[in-house]
């Protein structure tokens, strides 16, 4: 059908071409039109043929639009830190948020829940330990007895005792939120640079560890990811999880297998209890600083958890900085494994999350196509690969766009500006995702919709490109055909709700 309507598209444009000759006259009114719907029918969501009900909230969603972008404080144009408040005070925003969007397809494991839930649930518990170390940071630990010195940290500090001798606990809470975020008032001073805002982004992650690796708040804190998620209005989450090690208050600890067979459990447990929530699977992820030995034991590790989890195990994934860590051709070898012993191990590589042209690392994209991957996380670079832009749209790869992660991270200040719209105004096969929105400050996926919609697309974005966005998170899941064919049918009855409640 793509194909087709490609064809379609070349032969009308070819046809409009000819009529565009040099003349002293003024051009044709009717072929300025024609080659505007052209365009417009090759966005994401120009083959969407929209219902009455949908044409009525799409005029309503334009126009909504309009007084949005009259705004001086546009909120695409402002760091995320600086136009959350004006975001969620926008009409738009508390629209899509009441959208069904489908799927999640690129979250990280301990970014998904929202810090305030960490601070006033986790840290609160019995046992829990904190010390704060040589640079300026903090560590938590859950132990049934006073832990045993860490290095480069102060003494333990016992949370409960230390807030008993407290009037006022607030500042200390503050603190803590501080730790695990990487929100603050003023980005551009205390982000200066790619170098420092990763190193924040790196350092937070390892103060969340010691409070979701311990296994009763494992279990709790993903039940709560999925219930914030959803609450949101979203029905499928794919995670990229590290599959830790994690531990009980007498130190014993639990392999990656009963990890893997906790997500399992926890999802089965929140679909019972939530029928119109679809489920979750999970990517199983290593970060990319590895070496190449280390590596080719977790891609078989990876092998055996597809073999014995096929139901939760979607695939596999490198995390962190591309910038700094090894690029995909670095561990070839490794990678290969799958394929020479006739394994499935499906591949969903981060690629393109770099600015940085024409170096060893820029080279993902295409190295993650000829690894056969199944999605491309990020892509920020795609623009500058014509060739893998044109095999990732001939084979169906859909890019995991995620605005927010993309501007927080310094790739890009203003979204307008974002390589996702040129991709959006063509129709490439695009998902947006939301990466690590406890760490943004943000929670849920509405928030990276709102970028999306507003920022990329302005006001070419329509109705139909949001109802596009939402069917593709599915139709580029992991799911097997039958699977997203129920999916989407769950789907299409919550949207059809949606559009009549909002329809006026």
């Amino acid at each position: 059908m793509a194909v087709q309507l490609q064809r379609h598209h070349v032969a009308v444009a070819c046809l409009l071409l000819c009529c565009v000759t040099p003349s002293v006259s003024v051009p044709d009114p009717r072929h300025r039109q024609a080659l505007m719907q052209l365009e417009a029918s090759m966005q994401t969501g120009g083959q969407v043929v929209l219902s009455e009900a949908e044409r009525r909230l799409g005029a309503r969603i334009r126009k909504l639009k309009e007084e949005e972008m009259e705004r001086v404080d546009f909120p695409p144009a402002l760091h995320f830190f600086k136009a959350r408040r004006l975001i969620r005070n926008s009409p738009i925003y508390s629209l899509l948020q009441k959208m069904p969007k489908g799927g999640v397809l690129h979250v990280h494991d301990f970014s998904m829940v929202e810090a305030e839930w960490l601070v006033k649930n986790v840290t609160y518990r019995p046992h829990c330990y904190m010390c704060f170390t040589d640079n300026q940071s903090i560590r938590f630990l859950f132990s049934s007895s006073l832990p045993k010195p860490l290095p480069h940290c102060s003494p333990w500090t016992l949370l409960e005792s230390l807030r008993a001798k407290m009037v006022n606990t607030t500042d200390l809470d503050d603190s803590i939120m501080g730790n695990l975020t990487l929100f603050t008032e003023d980005p551009d001073s205390a982000y200066p640079s790619q170098d420092v805002v990763w190193r924040r982004f790196e350092q937070a992650f390892i103060v969340v560890w010691g409070l979701v690796t311990h296994a009763p708040v494992f279990r709790d804190y993903y039940y709560q990811g999925l219930a914030q998620f959803y609450t949101d209005n979203v029905m499928y989450l794919e995670l990229r999880a590290l599959l830790p090690e994690t531990y009980e208050l007498d130190g014993s600890t639990h392999d990656r297998a009963w990890t893997l067979k906790t997500y399992q459990e926890v999802t089965s447990q929140f679909m019972a209890e939530h029928p119109d929530f679809y489920g979750a699977r999970i990517i199983f992820s290593v970060h990319r600083g590895i070496n190449a030995s280390m590596m080719t034991r977790a891609v078989e590790e990876a092998m055996a958890l597809q073999r014995d989890f096929p139901e939760i195990m979607a695939g596999f994934d490198l995390v962190g900085r591309e910038d700094s860590g090894k690029p995909l051709w670095y561990f070839r070898e490794a990678l290969s494994l799958p394929a020479e012993r006739g394994v499935i191990l499906p591949f969903f590589f981060h690629a393109g999350e770099t600015d940085l042209e024409g170096t060893e690392v820029d080279q993902n994209l295409l190295d993650a196509l000829l690894f056969n991957t199944s999605r491309i996380g990020h892509g920020f670079a795609l623009l500058r690969h014509p060739v893998a832009k044109k095999l990732s749209r001939k084979s169906g790869v859909a890019v995991e766009v995620c605005p927010i992660s993309n501007q927080v991270l310094k790739l890009v200040s203003d979204m307008r500006n974002h390589p996702a719209a040129a991709l959006m105004s063509e129709g490439h096969p695009v998902v947006i995702s939301s990466d690590d929105p406890a760490m943004f400050g943000a929670s849920g996926l509405s928030y990276d919709f709102y970028e999306a919609f507003v920022g990329f697309g302005g006001m070419s974005a329509n109705i139909g490109s949001l109802k596009e966005l939402a069917m593709n998170s599915i139709r580029y899941s992991s799911l097997s055909p039958k699977q997203q064919e129920e999916a989407l049918a769950l789907w299409q009855k919550r949207w059809l709700k949606f559009v009549s409640e909002n329809s006026f």
